[in-house]
């Protein structure tokens, strides 16, 4: 038997695409599904969308899956699940989503999308709950990311690998996605590195450079996501107005709570836009 500390070594001194395969192996052998055809990051809010897009087929801890842990944050899940869709296909919900600021490594980031690649994925979806710079979208409201600004100043990619990101968030998916609801705006995604709530100067900082959203989260995983091959769907869930837009002081327990307060109406919406991505 492999013990934790030499099981880490191993993890280490492994490429980023063998652990992902490796991790993919292991998914597909606790799950007895060999493919997965769509890949699920659930944010703050988001997760009730799983239990409404078809049949859980397993639910596995997180921390069985190599390079993948248990949560580092409260109301943020640990489990990798399958989910058989009505058409047949199969979607992979990671809930043990690796937040940059949890101070674990690029590669840890990364590590979800990466596995939901070598397992067969080619679409990514992504969701957050966030702050928003823009006055008009206040808590629950839902914005499509068309774009985004990587303030972590760091890339997942490693090596002389020059990966194109001009369509990253693709037009093709916001298509479907606004055919669901064409109410749905588009905005522009800052990612920060976190755990700290960003200052009022950084905020205007961000809204200069032509950010709508603030947030710790998303931008790494799709460049990934990116470099991986996968199709990308961004969606934001807006949870407060962000340092120096609002009255008062940011708390976390206040976002869970303006993400739970959403859940029921964005899973429903999240649930339709997938359901509409599957019948294409």
């Amino acid at each position: 038997m492999v013990n934790s500390d030499s099981e880490s070594k191993l993890d280490a001194a492994a490429s980023p695409q063998d652990l992902a395969r490796r991790a993919a192996d292991a998914i597909a052998e606790k799950t007895g599904v060999e493919r997965h055809d769509y890949a699920l990051t659930l944010g703050s809010g988001w997760s009730g969308a799983a239990d409404l897009i078809g049949d859980k087929v397993a639910e596995v801890p997180a921390e069985e899956i190599p390079g993948f842990s248990k949560p580092a944050v409260a109301g943020h899940g640990g489990f990798i699940t399958s989910i058989k869709l009505p058409s047949g296909r199969h979607a992979l919900v990671l809930g043990a989503r690796t937040h940059y600021y949890e101070g674990k490594g690029v590669r840890a980031v990364a590590h979800g999308v990466r596995t939901a690649a070598a397992a067969g994925a080619r679409i990514s979806i992504l969701t957050n709950g966030c702050g928003s710079t823009v006055p008009e979208w206040g808590p629950g409201s839902v914005v499509l990311i068309k774009d985004h600004l990587n303030l972590t100043f760091t890339s997942p990619i490693e090596g002389a690998h020059f990966v194109d990101l001009t369509d990253l968030y693709s037009p093709r998916l916001r298509n479907i996605a606004h055919s669901v609801d064409a109410s749905l705006p588009e905005g522009v995604y800052t990612q920060f590195p976190g755990p700290h709530y960003e200052t009022p100067a950084e905020v205007r900082m961000a809204r200069t450079l032509g950010g709508d959203l603030v947030g710790m989260s998303t931008t790494l995983e799709a460049i990934a996501a990116r470099e991986a091959g996968l199709e990308v769907l961004g969606i934001s869930l807006v949870t407060n107005h962000a340092a120096g837009f609002s009255p008062g002081h940011l708390d976390h327990q206040e976002v869970l709570e303006a993400g739970q307060a959403a859940a029921p109406r964005i899973s429903q919406l999240l649930a339709r836009i997938i359901a509409e991505i599957d019948h294409q």
